[in-house]
């Protein structure tokens, strides 16, 4: 049997393979034949310590120019993609050197991300919930309703209603969901009791958020249903996000004071968990998508999802499995999650 194809002749001149040894010496030959591969690539190696310190240290990227930190973390998880662009340019610079330093984004970007791509999701739960923003402007609003209904959903959150679809929504949803309530642009639908329900001020002169009680069969359940304003990268300003990030300051203060242990955020916080200017909610809340997801369960825009902005979010249940529903006329994924009350 050859080794590679590479023989040897043994006294009586009769061909024998090529030991694995001999292989190994000739790879360590070539090492040190061309020192070169340790000498090149520096400046690619230099690339791969940035994008590592940048992936492990973003919360230190100042927000003082065009709140550059919290852009940067709304798309965190995808500068793992630069890790195997460098190691190609490392491969083709033929630079061990580069090559080893591709290590360092590879194993932070791991660390902060690997956790996501596997399926967490378990059996079971009490109580399952979906959020969807709608769209203002959804020309199928009945469509709308039948994929949110198929989920077997038990409460379903919608936000940016508009006040004229708001009846047709209603009627698609009314006999799947006999409960529910509608405060300005967001509402949420039951199949359980709701009550306690009303408007929820996060400083925006007209209501985009919302808080209810659900009477589930194994006990109340406070939802609050939230649409944070939208956020915009202006070629001058940057990312603006000060309206965002103040309503968001506003909403994690009404929740921390919120006397039921049991609590449920849905809606479109128009930011991500990596996003600091959302602290004041998601430093006190889990993402189910984090907890019991399967991938990065990115909703927007539901053309080519690039980043998860809609959230469910939990404090004193237990998420047992977390997903997202088929997409409809709207921009964003409607996004589902299962927990244990």
């Amino acid at each position: 049997m050859a080794w590679g194809g590479r023989h040897d002749q043994d006294r009586d001149g009769v061909a024998e393979p090529r030991r694995p040894q001999t292989r190994l010496r000739s790879l360590a030959d070539r090492l040190r034949d061309d020192p070169g591969l340790w000498r090149r690539g520096v400046v690619l190696a230099l690339c791969c310590v940035l994008l590592a310190l940048l992936m492990a240290l973003h919360a230190h990227i100042p927000n003082a120019v065009g709140n550059l930190g919290s852009l940067t973390e709304t798309f965190l998880p995808w500068f793992g993609l630069l890790v195997p662009v460098l190691l190609l340019l490392a491969l083709l610079r033929r630079s061990a050197t580069a090559v080893i330093a591709t290590l360092l984004p590879a194993l932070v970007w791991a660390n902060a991300f690997g956790g996501l791509v596997t399926d967490k999701a378990g059996a079971g739960g009490d109580l399952t919930v979906v959020s969807h923003n709608v769209n203002a402007d959804n020309p199928d609003p009945e469509g709308t309703a039948g994929t949110v209904t198929a989920s077997g959903a038990d409460v379903v959150a919608l936000v940016e209603l508009k006040a004229s679809m708001v009846p047709a929504y209603e009627r698609a949803l009314a006999d799947a969901y006999p409960y529910h309530s509608v405060q300005g642009t967001v509402g949420v639908w039951s199949k359980h009791p709701v009550g306690d329900s009303r408007p929820v001020d996060i400083r925006l002169g007209w209501t985009r958020a919302m808080r209810a009680t659900v009477a589930s069969p194994r006990g109340d359940v406070a939802v609050y249903v939230a649409h944070l304003p939208s956020v915009r990268v202006k070629l001058k300003a940057g990312f603006t996000a000060s309206q965002r990030d103040a309503s968001a300051d506003e909403l994690g203060e009404a929740i921390a004071r919120e006397p039921n242990r049991r609590v449920i955020l849905l809606g479109d916080l128009n930011g991500t968990m990596n996003d600091r200017a959302l602290r004041a909610v998601t430093s006190q809340m889990r993402s189910t998508q984090g907890a019991a997801g399967d991938g990065m369960g990115f909703s927007w825009p539901a053309a080519f999802p690039m980043a998860r902005i809609d959230q469910i979010l939990v404090k004193g249940v237990e998420p047992v499995a977390s997903w997202s529903l088929p997409r409809t006329p709207s921009d964003h994924l409607p996004i589902a999650a299962r927990v244990t009350l």
